[in-house]
């Protein structure tokens, strides 16, 4: 009996891809762990591998189609013996009886608001088929779609033709002046889950907002003596800060809580998820238990994550099941804003930047380097005593860095 591939699912709230190409053609042996195709989740790319040995006897669904369904039937694989002839009427029935997979929403992957990468170029023409890793390839190195000819099925621009563009040093035409005076950017599946579950989260769940200044002083110039001991590995302000989060969930654990309904669950660890952007939105990968981790080890697997996250390397587990969500903006200048929450989390931190203000010390003005911080609370979880608690043990970490260290 043939073996099956079906679409997978590969992160919580996916409920169909886009298959982007084909690593392997009709005829070719298979052996397991080899890569078969790659396709684009609503996290990232992401490869599908062979579980099995044997032949790809047919490519059911081609390069380049987009809104597959979860578990729906994309090729066969021919085992020893297996004649391809009679596949034609398998692939009929096989696809009669694929059923969508149930997909369970408890422990959503966290996203949050960005700004989206423009995914096709559009024109007086019309729209150019275009695979995903294509149009972000030509989008990355200023590539006109309109100079590109297609390899693909009906013409379609792939990853392929974009590369040999590049490679044969083709140029970017003179802009014409015809057309519409904006360019249309299809959402891709990121942004439609980002779309869908921040407006659920915002409407269905009952926000409410604290804030804190933090003086930072001392926790700059404790970076500043760690750093001047470091080689290859430099601490961030940020890294401080997830430890800082991580301590104080524990010691205020009411606010390491999610909300399931009928339930809340208090955690015993802090696994904090910390927002990175990434081409068409934001993801949040997770530091387990990292009120068990040293501030350099922190550092070190932030600093991994992030890399991966951008290159759309992150495996489900490193972005799901987070208990708490860090979300700065600092290194861009904003002074403070208020977060999404992420369900079914029921905090969420939005840190600003730093910057001098004058404040009042013993009745006396002096200047000091301030940082708002602002807690994004879900009301059914989390009542405002707890999250001023979780606020106010967060500001005494801060505020006293050497109690990070131990």
């Amino acid at each position: 009996m043939p073996i099956q591939i079906l679409m997978p699912a590969l992160s919580p709230t996916m409920t169909e891809g886009t298959l982007i190409k084909w690593l392997k053609a009709e005829g070719d042996t298979i052996k397991a762990g080899e890569t078969l195709a790659e396709i684009e989740t609503d996290k990232a790319t992401m490869e599908i591998e062979a579980v099995d040995e044997g032949t790809l006897g047919r490519i059911v669904v081609p390069a380049g189609s987009e809104g597959v369904k979860v578990n729906e039937l994309i090729g066969l694989i021919l085992e020893d013996g297996e004649d391809a002839k009679s596949l034609d009427k398998m692939v009929t029935t096989l696809k009669a009886e694929t059923v969508p997979l149930k997909i369970e929403r408890e422990q959503e992957a966290p996203l949050a608001s960005a700004a989206a990468m423009p995914q096709t170029t559009t024109v007086s023409q019309g729209r150019i088929a275009t695979s995903p890793l294509a149009k972000r390839l030509a989008i990355q190195n200023n590539l006109d779609l309109n100079i590109i000819q297609g390899s693909g099925p009906q013409g379609r621009i792939i990853k392929v033709d974009v590369e040999q563009t590049l490679k044969q040093g083709a140029s970017q035409p003179t802009p014409m002046s015809t057309g519409p005076n904006y360019v249309e950017i299809p959402l891709n599946t990121m942004r439609k889950v980002i779309a869908k579950r921040l407006t659920e989260a915002k409407q269905q769940i009952p926000h409410f907002y604290l804030s804190v200044d933090c003086q930072i002083d001392s926790l700059l110039n404790l970076r500043r003596e760690i750093n001047v001991t470091m080689e290859d590995q430099k601490i961030s302000v940020n890294d401080l800060i997830i430890r800082a989060s991580a301590l104080a969930l524990i010691k205020v654990p009411e606010a390491n809580a999610t909300w399931h309904d009928t339930v809340i669950r208090q955690h015993r660890h802090a696994d904090v998820a910390v927002a990175v952007a990434i081409n068409g939105g934001l993801i949040t990968p997770v530091i387990y238990q990292a009120e068990t981790k040293s501030v350099l080890n922190l550092s070190a697997e932030m600093r991994t994550l992030a890399e991966k996250a951008r290159a759309g390397k992150l495996t489900p587990e490193e972005y799901q099941g987070g208990t708490f969500t860090l979300s700065n903006l600092g290194m861009y200048g904003i002074k403070q804003f208020s977060a999404i929450l992420n369900p079914p989390q029921a905090c969420i931190l939005a840190v600003g930047a730093g910057e001098t203000r004058p404040i009042a010390v013993d009745g006396t003005i002096k200047i000091a380097t301030m940082m708002t911080c602002t807690l994004s609370v879900d009301h059914r979880a989390v009542d405002g005593t707890v999250g001023s608690r979780f606020l106010k043990a967060l500001k005494d970490y801060i505020e006293n860095p050497l109690a990070l260290l131990l």
